[in-house]
């Protein structure tokens, strides 16, 4: 039987770092993890891309929703461009109509552009109002995988949307669960779903030391970085140590 892969989540290279010692067997790159990950820095590209592990760079140049303007669009062409060029195997993106729904044309505009990369449908697929249909327009698109939390705040919350996500996927892309997922609670979710993969960014809250920085609300009070510990922690788990 094949044993789940762990994709680690992380923003920085202090965490990238953390991810790699740990055992990760897939990176997703970001930035900004605290606004649920922007597009990462051409320099953390360049860092990951030494990584001897797959590196996917998150697609999303601000906060926000996921409809998207054509300054929005151009931005995210030439990000693909600098994933391309800095050498990395993949991107997460997604996309939505002003009612939640995937927008599929422009989500081909994105994977044509990004042909040749591994593809994550990232957690846009969460605000669909039709999990069934969202999941068949991914397919249609060719997409990899779809990383979602089943709808709820947390995979865990959402286990019972999760297993009917996978249900309707059919075997024919990967459904990745993520957000909230712990050593302690994986277990559960996979006696539960038969997963192939895991996300987590397996972080713990680090305190801003400088006060006045956060006086003039230049840091925020707590940031968030990979523990190598908690990535070797999940690996065990899912038998991959």
């Amino acid at each position: 039987m094949t044993l789940p892969l762990l994709e680690v989540c992380v923003a920085d290279a202090e965490s990238l770092a953390a991810a790699i010692a740990g055992g990760a067997d897939r990176i997703e790159l970001c930035s900004a993890l605290e606004l649920g990950g922007l597009t990462p820095s051409p320099g953390l590209m360049h860092l990951a891309a030494k990584a001897p592990v797959p590196v996917y760079a998150m697609l999303r140049p601000r906060s926000g929703d996921f409809v998207f303007d054509a300054a929005d669009i151009d931005l995210m062409l030439a990000d693909i461009d600098a994933v391309r060029l800095h050498g990395l195997k993949g991107v997460v993106m997604g996309a939505s109509l002003p009612d939640g729904a995937l927008n599929a044309s422009l989500l081909r505009k994105l994977l044509d552009r990004a042909q040749g990369l591994g593809s994550t449908l990232h957690r846009a697929f969460d605000l669909v109002p039709d999990f069934a249909a969202a999941v068949e327009t991914a397919v249609d698109l060719g997409i990899e995988r779809i990383l979602t939390s089943g709808g709820a705040v947390t995979a865990p919350a959402g286990l019972a949307r999760l297993r009917r996500i996978h249900e309707a996927a059919r075997d024919r892309i990967s459904i990745m669960p993520g957000s909230g997922l712990t050593p302690e609670n994986v277990g559960h979710m996979l006696r539960a779903i038969p997963f192939t993969e895991v996300h987590s960014s397996c972080s713990s809250p680090q305190p801003s030391l400088n006060e006045k920085a956060m006086t003039l609300g230049l840091a925020a009070k707590m940031h968030r970085r990979t523990d190598s510990k908690t990535v070797a922690a999940f690996k065990r788990v899912l038998g991959r140590s």
